[in-house]
């Protein structure tokens, strides 16, 4: 039974991490290129698995961040030079991988040819009207204003 337990925990710590702004952002940009990439590529089974893994390496880093942030100012209220850099440190590492995985799409999402289509495909007004429906719910969703009671970062 605890076997089962321990998804009831995954899915809560990832309820928690759905609570920083950053795992939002990032949550919205996976979804962002899967979307694109199926609709508009004809990926190989090779490079969906590293786009895939790409997206859960930037997630799955922003979650250990986050977690490592949280225990941080748990042990260490105050302000503590060491605490600082480990925080610090933690959040390069999202961004080591962030900038890798802007690369990576970079790498399977360059084409000219696949922009042009995309250009044609969003200028049917309706396609333009839900393109920009769905950039401004995923701008809501990134920036949802923090819940009382909520940890203040620092």
């Amino acid at each position: 039974m605890s076997f089962f337990k321990g998804f009831f925990y995954a899915g809560r710590g990832l309820l928690n991490a759905l609570t920083e702004r950053n795992f939002r952002f990032h949550l919205c940009a996976a979804a962002t290129v899967i979307f694109f990439g199926a609709r508009f590529y004809s990926f190989r089974t090779s490079e969906w698995a590293v786009l895939l893994l790409t997206c859960a390496v930037v997630l799955s880093l922003e979650c250990v961040n986050t977690a490592l942030e949280r225990l941080c100012d748990k042990v260490c209220p105050e302000h503590d030079e060491l605490i600082k850099k480990c925080k610090d440190i933690a959040a390069g590492a999202v961004l080591i991988a962030a900038i890798f995985a802007v690369a990576i799409g970079v790498v399977l999402f360059w084409s000219t040819e696949k922009f042009a289509e995309i250009v044609y495909f969003f200028s049917e007004p309706l396609r333009l009207v839900l393109l920009i429906i769905g950039i401004l719910l995923e701008a809501g969703f990134v920036f949802l204003p923090k819940q009382r009671g909520q940890d203040k970062k620092k």
